[in-house]
């Protein structure tokens, strides 16, 4: 008689307790540059085994969220590939106040798939034996903006125009390499970074003065103001777990969430 109190206690317990495991459980939905892709897939496994929250990623091009948000688009937290996009997210009133801060620093690398195809100084953009140059659209994505800075820096805007092959954000402009379309093209370093280095192809790490600061900005949208996964995530991206995780993918670190 008493086992068989004791065993209606203990399912009793379960039954109350199991709800309130999935309450504390939350999800947030993330709209993700797509530069950085690779890195928060990583960010997003470790967040779920830190906290028990998920975040649900979209990766596309900065310029597109920042219009699908606009137009009632459900996504709770934004990390963009600059910081004029929150930033005018918040003049608009779709994001919080107070919560934009830089989660990374984003790194230019010109790169072919071709091994040994492109010299340790970039000449080969001078050299120009090349049909097409990819770069992502520069009116949607910081790195294809960047990436105009640094040709016009060189003197070869003008030489290059009629090469460009645009993506429609970073990730198709290096598919545009990969599968030939363009024998060469400029993406992000955390695309193509292993062990510290380029891991295939062939590659010229843009210097850093070549171009403007690559502030990596992430910002809490007005949709995910009263979630906590939301507000859990902006915390964890400035942990050092995730702080190793960015690093790790080549890019540079800012004094992080304030």
């Amino acid at each position: 008689m008493l086992l068989q109190i004791l065993k209606r206690l203990l399912l009793l317990m379960l039954v109350v307790l199991l709800p309130t495991a999935n309450v504390l459980a939350g999800q947030v939905l993330v709209a993700v540059a797509s530069n950085f892709a690779k890195p928060m897939e990583e960010i997003a496994l470790e967040f779920k085994k830190t906290t028990g929250h998920s975040a649900e990623l979209s990766f596309g091009a900065s310029g597109k969220f920042v219009a699908q948000i606009e137009n009632g688009a459900p996504f709770q937290v934004f990390l963009s590939a600059d910081e004029k996009k929150p930033e005018k997210l918040t003049e608009s009133g779709f994001a919080v106040a107070g919560t934009q801060f830089t989660y990374a620093l984003g790194k230019l690398v010109l790169w072919s798939a071709k091994l040994g195809y492109i010299d340790a100084e970039g000449k080969v953009l001078s050299a120009g034996n090349y049909k097409h140059l990819a770069i992502a659209d520069p009116k949607l994505a910081p790195y294809g903006a960047a990436a105009l800075e640094v040709l016009n820096g060189l003197g070869l805007e003008g030489r290059t125009k009629p090469l460009l092959v645009l993506g429609e954000n970073i990730s198709q402009t290096q598919q545009f390499i990969c599968t030939g379309n363009a024998e060469l093209g400029f993406i992000a370093l955390s695309q193509v970074i292993k062990d510290g280095k380029i891991g295939e192809g062939s590659g010229w790490i843009v210097p850093a003065d070549n171009y403007a600061l690559i502030r990596q900005d992430a910002i809490l949208l007005k949709t995910g103001a009263d979630n906590p996964a939301a507000k859990a995530l902006l915390d964890f991206l400035a942990s050092d777990k995730a702080l190793s995780i960015i690093e790790k993918y080549g890019y540079g670190l800012a004094k992080g969430k304030p």
